[in-house]
């Protein structure tokens, strides 16, 4: 029933298999890839006709958590799995990077790549499981895939590089100080397509190093993905890429100087409508034929990528004037807003970003449900990019695929530098709104998160910026690194190579390429002059602001955290959360509890925090033998008086211990409710307190120079 064929090998400390054949028959291409006890099944389906007009490649990748491959039903109302999380998300984009440039040039077939994580045994990340599994469908599906690609993860202990750690090695990296990196890297045989990385401030040499590694130990991944292929793979899809050279004859013949003309327009916006003229003035001179052939998109993209191209590998000519290696003029501006808790306005160019800081308490902490588990984060960076960034009209909703992206990379860049929890007990929050965008807006994210965060006041270990470099790759091999690219050298270049980090080392780096070419000796150049960036980007920015501010805002909150034994806790919360709403009630103060004892009391009001701090203490310290406290009294009796000193404690003052006189009884100079101060004397042998008055002066609270001592 099943033609079922099925490729193992040892990879690192586990195994590795890919299976096809029993599952998912109906698709193109269906493979389940399994590495230790994680499984991840990958459906490749593609279109066999490209829809009539369509200029762009419709390539839709989705990554699919399911809860039950760790065992867990899912959370909320309705409890099975909804919206796509932003692992998913990542992931997701994680796939279709590498992927979309192997597909054959003027490909414009529908394809969806579907991926299912079937199992999970929370050591082995199953991100890593499903690019090998989606590469391996592609291979097999027949699709014209220049594939296949293999993929590894890479950590960085004690100066050895590690091939896929553990999920629980690169679990919050921030607390984890021996683990310095978490690394992704996808590539063919022989090129790295794609990097995705999370950095403690390793350096040039130290990343290079962990790309390299990880493209080595891809190589047998790819070998058994040929295997798999040779045994069971489709047939290959008729399919050949389609000759518009006449068109592209015709359409450089129409416009190649009018549209050189418009490239050398500096200002975006001006530049911008130029070239869409000239493209129209193109149309104009063509025939109705060549007008309806669909390949017209590609042929106008062909004539401007060329002229770009062109000038910057032979003349070192940018579109905006400047040398391979300068940065975009840089302007920084802190303080922006009155009543937020940090903000800055960073612009380098035409790129901008307004970002702002919020600084919470531990209420406000992301709560995040995980495959292998919930944690909790107190950073969160949140990036928009509305239509109006540039110069354009369109639908505004929840946040994109591009956008979460983007987040995540100012995120893990900024991230590398945050204080410890315990040093600065707040939950951060940075928004991004890009109000101009030209290029590298998720790095002026980046530096302005930087600025935003040290003007609320957040003690960062050092300033991050971040700059994107580029990269034009000629045929015969020649090429120019860019830095600090524009859009269009974005959209029509072969690289996007974006490196954030400190004065010390690198904190983030991404790259994503379009052509399978790249060698580590054009990395090593780009890393090289993406420092000399950074370093500069570094100085300007510190024309605002070098270091943190040591004032918050006034609307920020205070926090306070103090320490009580575990054993206490339930004593702080009360019956039904009883004693901490009357302690938030009285105080005015926020006041959250963790489960290791660990209580953090939030207000810009100093005085409620101390009142909230002398309330808990009050519950969880012991009083000390010796000392003076200032009580009321709550009871009267004939041989004494009944006086609540400590929190909710009493204790008896002996009719003896009053005053230094006989007293008929002790309501001859008390009175319930009366304010007294009392000093400990200790505790007799059922433990019950002894109180004295009259060792004390009642009108100062200090202790009379002259003690008697207790009957």
């Amino acid at each position: 029933m099943f033609n079922e064929v099925k490729k193992s090998m040892q990879w690192g400390q586990e195994t590795l298999t890919l299976e096809t054949g029993k599952v998912a028959r109906q698709a193109d291409g269906s493979v389940i890839a399994t590495l230790g006890e994680t499984s991840v099944m990958a459906n490749v389906t593609f279109a066999k006709e490209p829809k009539p007009g369509q200029d762009f490649f419709p390539l839709t990748v989705h990554y699919q958590e399911k809860y039950y491959a760790a065992g867990k039903v899912p959370g909320g109302f309705f409890k099975r799995e909804a919206r796509p999380t932003e692992k998913e998300t990542l992931t997701a984009r994680l796939i279709d990077r590498p992927c979309r440039p192997l597909f054959a040039p003027g490909f414009k077939h529908e394809v969806l790549v579907m991926c299912t994580v079937l199992s999970h045994d929370l050591v082995n990340d199953p991100d890593i499981v499903a690019m090998i599994a989606a590469s391996a469908a592609l291979t097999i599906s027949g699709v014209p895939f220049m594939g296949p690609i293999g993929a590894a993860r890479v950590g960085f202990v004690d100066g050895e590089y590690v091939l896929n750690p553990e999920v629980q090695d690169m679990d919050q990296l921030r607390n984890n100080p021996e683990q310095r990196l978490d690394l992704v890297v996808a590539g063919t045989k022989d090129a790295v397509m794609m990097v995705e990385s999370e950095a403690y401030e390793l350096s040039e040499d130290e990343m290079l190093g962990a790309v390299v590694f990880a493209h080595e130990q891809i190589q047998p991944v790819i070998d058994l993905i040929i295997a798999l292929a040779e045994d069971a793979a489709k047939e290959p899809f008729n399919y050949t890429p389609p000759d518009y050279s006449e068109l592209y004859a015709a359409v450089k013949a129409a416009g190649e100087e009018d549209m050189r003309a418009a490239y050398a327009i500096r200002d975006k916006q001006e530049r911008t409508n130029t070239v869409a003229a000239v493209r129209e003035k193109i149309k104009a001179a063509l025939t109705e034929e060549q007008l309806e052939d669909a390949n017209l998109g590609s042929a106008l993209k062909k004539l401007e990528s060329g002229i770009l191209r062109g000038d910057v590998v032979k003349n070192g000519n940018r579109i905006d004037g400047r040398s391979t290696t300068t940065v975009r003029a840089i302007e920084s501006q802190v303080g922006m807003l009155p009543r937020t808790h940090g903000s800055a306005l960073f612009t380098r160019g035409e790129t901008q970003a307004l970002v702002v800081t919020t600084l919470g308490t531990g209420e406000d902490e992301q709560i995040i449900d995980a495959l292998h588990g919930n944690f909790r984060s107190n950073f969160l960076l949140h990036y928009n990019f509305p239509p109006y960034s540039v110069g354009e009209v369109g639908r505004v909703g929840s946040p994109g695929r591009r956008e979460i992206g983007h987040g995540k990379l100012a995120w893990r860049a900024l991230q590398a530098v945050l204080p410890a929890p315990t040093d600065f007990p707040y939950t951060i929050r940075v928004v991004s709104e890009i109000t101009e965008s030209n290029g590298s807006s998720s790095m002026a994210s980046v530096c302005g998160g930087s600025l935003s965060m040290m003007d609320a006041g957040v003690p960062l270990k050092a300033p991050v910026a971040g700059v994107a470099m580029g990269l034009v790759l000629e045929e015969d091999g020649s090429y120019a690194v860019l830095t600090d690219i524009l859009g269009d050298e974005d959209h029509l270049g072969d690289m996007d190579f974006k490196v954030a980090g400190t004065e010390n080392g690198i904190t983030s780096l991404q790259m994503d390429i379009k052509v399978a070419g790249i060698t580590p000796e054009i990395m090593k150049q780009a890393l090289a002059q993406a420092k000399e960036g950074r370093m500069h980007i570094l100085g300007e920015m510190s024309k605002a602001l070098s270091a943190g501010r040591t004032e918050f805002s006034a609307h920020a909150p205070r926090i306070e955290t103090m320490t009580v034994p575990t054993d206490k806790i339930r004593e702080v919360i009360g019956s039904g959360g009883k004693v901490i709403r009357e302690i938030v009630e009285t105080s005015g103060a926020k006041v959250d509890i963790n489960d290791d004892g660990v209580i953090k009391i939030a207000s810009p009001n100093s005085e409620s925090i101390q009142k909230a701090y002398d309330m808990i203490y009050s519950i969880v310290a012991e009083p000390e033998e010796g000392k003076v406290y200032k009580g009321k009294v709550v009871k009267i009796v004939d041989f004494g008086a009944f006086v609540n000193f400590f929190g909710k404690r009493d204790g008896l003052v002996h009719v003896s211990q009053i005053e230094n006189r006989r007293l008929n009884h002790p309501s001859d100079v008390l009175k319930e409710g009366q304010e007294v101060w009392v000093k400990l004397l200790g505790f007799d042998d059922r433990g019950k307190v002894r109180l004295s008055m009259k060792v004390v002066d009642q009108e100062t609270g200090e202790e009379a120079k002259k003690e008697e001592s207790a009957e």
